[in-house]
């Protein structure tokens, strides 16, 4: 084995891992754009979606996102009238992000990405499954 083997690109699992989140994001992008949504406005959606309310830290925690790359989307998202952003009333330190009416509708609007972008992974269930599995087990030992 040659000494510098370790640092050739295709030995690396990082890279692929990074080049194939950069082209899956890209087959997102003409979808989010009808939505005027970045990628990283449309999963903090989705976690709104989900539990309507929440604090940055947890949502933070769900996105693997820290509040310095959170802040901006949740000013962005406010701004367009999708969630709100307000103190909590018995610790004011504590930032709470909550879905509104409007962020509500769009929801309704994006249902059908995830299906539009999903058959252009050419996975079967089986592989998409055993994929996903890895990939979070992967972020559970981060």
């Amino acid at each position: 084995m040659e000494k510098y083997d370790a640092l050739k690109l295709e030995k690396q699992l990082c890279f692929p891992l990074y080049a194939v989140s950069k082209e899956i994001v890209k087959k997102y992008k003409p979808y989010l754009d009808e939505l005027d949504l970045t990628y990283t406005q449309y999963i903090t959606m989705m976690v709104m979606w989900e539990y309507k309310e929440m604090n940055v830290k947890e949502l933070g925690e769900h996105l693997y996102l820290d509040s310095g790359t959170l802040t901006p989307v949740l000013k962005k998202l406010e701004q367009k009238g999708w969630v709100k952003r307000n103190r909590a009333k018995e610790d004011e330190r504590v930032l709470i992000v909550t879905l509104t009416a409007e962020g509500e509708k769009l929801r309704d609007k994006a249902v059908e990405i995830p299906q539009k972008v999903g058959g252009c992974v050419c996975l079967d269930q089986e592989e998409a499954a055993s994929l996903y599995k890895i990939l979070y087990k992967i972020l559970g030992n981060m």
